[in-house]
């Protein structure tokens, strides 16, 4: 049955690998968390796919437990796991999830999570993504238990509210930045550093801006829309560059070492 064996694993296993790297590097992860003996409901999942995007939903193997089929020709497999992700392992995320003060104790309360993996596709990383929230969103919708989604790979850990806040964004056809790529944030004595965390997965250099006196309101509002630009029209920037963000505000580009990210990074600066 296709990949279904891709999650039937031991229930003391968390840990999910595939076949070779050619696949590590094509399949898209997330795990949406659960509470009070919550799981998925794999016909209310492709029933909202197919009533609240309109999503083409065939090739349907397996069942609760684990699960195959196609998205608008892209496969997708969903595996429950009945068991917490392991505190160790969100401890590490938590004090990065600053949009969710209670993360800690709130998940304390977890009872399980589920695997969602994008598998492949003839896809642009954007479709991709963009089918990974909407299957995501449609979980978090008709699973009432369900409590956060978790991509590990991007640093990502967010609230039910907050993930699905990307909700009118796929509808209207935009980037969902937040669901996306971490957007991270540091107070220094030259004023705040931001930078991106995910940008990787677009075959973009990560972001930072280093020492903005914009207040964090501000500048959270300016990383967010310069990643939405070069997501959604694939920019491609040189060094020593100006970007014209606004009409009344240009950003100078430079290319160097990333300060808060491994590799070079695509700085901004006012």
């Amino acid at each position: 049955m296709r990949l279904l064996s891709f999650f039937r694993r031991k229930s003391n296993e968390v840990e999910t690998q595939t076949e070779n790297k050619e696949s590590e590097k094509t399949v898209l992860l997330a795990m949406p968390i659960f509470i009070n003996g919550g799981s998925l409901k794999l016909n209310k999942v492709v029933d909202n796919l197919r009533s609240f995007w309109g999503l083409s939903v065939i090739n349907i193997e397996g069942d609760n437990d684990a699960a195959s089929f196609d998205i608008d020709g892209v496969m997708v497999a969903l595996g429950n796991m009945p068991i917490p992700i392991p505190k160790e392992e969100l401890d590490e995320v938590i004090p990065y999830a600053y949009t969710w003060v209670n993360a800690s104790k709130e998940l304390e309360k977890q009872t399980g999570h589920a695997i969602v993996s994008i598998l492949g596709g003839n896809k642009t990383p954007v479709e991709r993504f963009t089918i990974l929230s909407k299957l995501l969103c449609s979980i978090l919708i008709t699973c009432e238990n369900c409590i956060a989604i978790y991509q590990g790979n991007e640093t990502l850990l967010l609230h039910k509210d907050h993930y699905l806040a990307a909700v009118d964004d796929l509808k209207m056809n935009r980037i969902p930045v937040p669901a996306w790529i971490y957007i991270g944030m540091r107070q220094t004595p030259l004023g705040i550093d931001a930078y991106t965390y995910g940008m990787f997965n677009f075959n973009k250099n990560e972001i930072e801006i280093i020492g903005s006196p914009l207040d964090a309101n501000r500048l959270y509002r300016m990383i967010l829309n310069i990643s939405s630009h070069i997501i959604g029209k694939d920019a491609k920037f040189q060094d020593g560059e100006i970007y014209n963000l606004s009409e009344s505000i240009k950003l100078y580009v430079s290319l160097s070492k990333g300060i808060h990210v491994d590799g070079l990074s695509t700085k901004f600066a006012l």
